[in-house]
């Protein structure tokens, strides 16, 4: 044992023996800057990747005045608000040599709420925002839906051609553009926001069955791996979800804001209030490193079965919500 301990404190004096025999480290007009360059490396994602990395998954976010006005949406203005927040500092799509290229929290979160937010968008422009769903298609709802289901690794150049495209950042920016427009003239009176019960009962059954998709998601990977800590694919898929959620959380509350004479006559309220409860309990889960124990584990945790039992839980809740309105 001191044998070998003697071998390992020796080994960067050996290192610096090396690099000083060699080509680089003979010639001072090169050593000193492939250093420099050496030291700004391992300095420059580390310090790159705490500066860029953010969720923000405040579960207060309300929308700006300026884009939630009389007349007008609260549901379409959170929908631009978690637009414009994400897409200032998009990572899924970012080069490897920027530093929040490595980052994986991130870009997963970002992606799992783009996803909710492109299905609002979608549902908007197929139900909500025409009549009896029998009218033609508001031109700036049918645009948004079409921008936001961009692939969110779209970057300006894309891979066997030279042609400069526009990243998926971007193109998220204008569908936010184009909710805007959509709901200014909302609020004048010229654009169709039909709150009718059933409209609302199939948005519903929509988020309910990709809640119910998530939830599967989770208990598949809790079947394959119980590795705890070391489960590399268990942190992409919870901050997937946690981002799915957060969005549906705030998107719910505010249509709860837009359809509050319907769900107060249908008797829903209370059951509502119970839904938007366990939706916020699993957005605002939030773990350093996230695991995946075994369920019954004692030391190690499973934050996969606990974000899947709220969703379990807020999906339960959004049927009673639909039984509720249907009477």
């Amino acid at each position: 044992m001191r044998q070998l301990l003697g071998r390992l404190s020796r080994l960067p004096v050996v290192a610096t023996q090396k690099f000083n025999r060699s080509w680089i480290g003979r010639n001072p007009w090169i050593r000193w800057p492939a250093l420099a360059l050496a030291a700004i490396l391992l300095l420059y994602y580390p310090i790159g990747m705490a500066m860029f990395y953010t969720v923000d998954d405040d579960v207060t976010l309300e929308p700006t005045p300026q884009l939630y006005m009389p007349g007008s949406s609260k549901a379409v203005a959170t929908a631009i608000t978690l637009i414009e927040m994400e897409a200032d500092h998009w990572a899924p799509n970012l080069p490897f040599w920027h530093p929040g290229s490595v980052l994986t929290y991130m870009p997963n979160y970002q992606s799992g709420l783009m996803y909710a937010v492109s299905r609002f968008a979608v549902e908007m422009g197929d139900q909500l925002g025409r009549t009896r769903g029998s009218s033609a298609i508001d031109p700036d709802l049918d645009k948004a839906a079409g921008l936001l289901k961009a692939e969110g690794t779209r970057w300006y150049l894309s891979s066997g051609s030279i042609l400069v495209q526009k990243p998926s950042h971007h193109l998220y920016q204008d569908g936010a553009d184009a909710l805007r427009r959509y709901n200014g003239r909302l609020a004048m009176g010229n654009a169709v926001y039909d709150k009718r019960a059933d409209n609302l009962i199939a948005l519903l059954q929509r988020i309910g069955a990709d809640l119910g998709a998530a939830s599967a998601a989770l208990d598949k990977r809790t079947l394959e791996s119980n590795a705890g800590y070391f489960d590399s694919q268990a942190d992409d898929l919870f901050m997937n979800i946690k981002g799915r959620v957060y969005a549906y959380y705030l998107l719910l509350r505010d249509i709860g804001v837009d359809f509050d004479s319907v769900i107060k006559d249908k008797d829903a309220a209370e059951i509502w209030a119970q839904m938007l409860g366990s939706l916020r309990v699993a957005a605002d889960m939030y773990p350093l490193i996230v695991a995946n124990g075994a369920q019954d584990g004692l030391i190690v945790p499973s934050h996969l079965s606990a974000q899947g039992f709220y969703l379990l839980r807020a999906r339960t809740q959004l049927k009673e919500a639909v039984d509720s309105l249907t009477k």
